[in-house]
């Protein structure tokens, strides 16, 4: 067993241990747990959730072990760098993970619980939804402002950014599902840019983010900064749609 806490989470050291040991028996379902599963817990009058990591195939298993970090230890470890850097994201509290003679078992990721209005998708979705337009243009501060520290966030994506609403109109953004990220001296154009990619197919919201990104970035015209931003997204979204038919020609192929 690996097992590291938050120095501020040391005293309940032994209750986050006896947490996850009983987390297949306890705590409340949050989400539908398709891949991972998270569970919510109290711990000492504080809201905690708990991501019990899928199970990794053999090959996974194996590399986790001996050559990479496990998404649990990352996601605790990515957290920690984000907070130093100043980006919100939920405060980590400890990571374990259980190995046995081949390679990782299971890991586990426990992190405050933040309760918030709203998450990106909502922005999506509902384009009526109240304070749109500021909301989304905060969020593009928000992501340049990640670019500017280096950190490149690979699942930037809808539910991925909760997004807390406080005084005047102003919003506070917090990353979740943390396990895969770079962290970079200088992020090029063309990594800013692909890093919104995945957020939405909808090209009147990339027309406000590029409006809105070009006040801070002044390398690129604000148009540069449209047609590249379109591009990753159109790029994505068509490779998206690809992968989506070939499921389903699978899906159909495995019933014939």
């Amino acid at each position: 067993m690996n097992f590291k806490v938050n120095p501020s989470f040391e005293n309940n050291t032994p209750a986050i241990l006896d947490t996850i040991k009983t987390f297949g028996s306890s705590g409340e379902l949050f989400g539908n747990g398709d891949r991972n599963k998270i569970k919510l817990f109290d711990l000492d009058g504080k809201k905690i959730n708990i991501k019990s990591f899928k199970i990794p195939n053999i090959v996974n298993k194996i590399a986790y072990k001996y050559f990479r970090k496990s998404k649990a230890r990352r996601s605790f470890e990515y957290a920690t760098i984000l907070l130093e850097k100043g980006i919100g994201t939920p405060e980590p509290i400890a990571f374990l993970e259980n190995f046995n003679l081949v390679g990782l078992k299971d890991s586990y990721y426990a992190s405050e619980h933040l309760i918030t209005e709203l998450t990106y998708r909502e922005l999506v979705e509902i384009p009526e939804y109240p304070d749109n337009d500021n909301i989304l243009r905060q969020f593009t501060k928000f992501t340049f402002d990640l670019h500017e520290k280096g950190v490149e966030f690979l699942d930037h994506s809808p539910g991925n950014t909760l997004i807390k609403k406080n005084e005047n109109n102003i919003y506070s953004f917090f990353l979740v599902d943390l396990n895969r990220m770079n962290f970079h001296d200088n992020m090029s154009f063309e990594q800013r840019m692909n890093n919104f990619s995945r957020l939405t197919p909808k090209k009147e919201m990339i027309a406000v983010m590029s409006n809105e990104y070009s006040k801070f970035y002044t390398d690129k015209s604000e148009t540069e900064i449209f047609e590249k931003m379109w591009q990753a997204t159109s790029t994505f979204q068509e490779e998206f749609a690809r992968k989506k038919r070939l499921k389903k020609k699978l899906k159909f192929w495995k019933k014939s």
